[in-house]
């Protein structure tokens, strides 16, 4: 799987959770934020890798 795939994944799988969180749940906002921040992570690596490939 590469990674805008994998990302996709993570923002489809934070959907329910989101909106479980909008409804008072305070465990899936727990687990929204969690996503969130390996959403976060991914696309910087995803970041990082185009600007080797663009010096590269």
């Amino acid at each position: 799987m590469d990674s805008l795939d994998k990302l996709q994944g993570l923002v489809e799988s934070c959907r329910e959770d989101f909106n479980k969180a909008k409804g008072g749940n305070k465990a899936a906002g727990t687990r929204v934020r969690k996503t969130m921040q390996e959403i976060k992570n991914l696309a910087q690596e995803i970041r990082k890798e185009m600007l080797e490939s663009k010096d590269g």
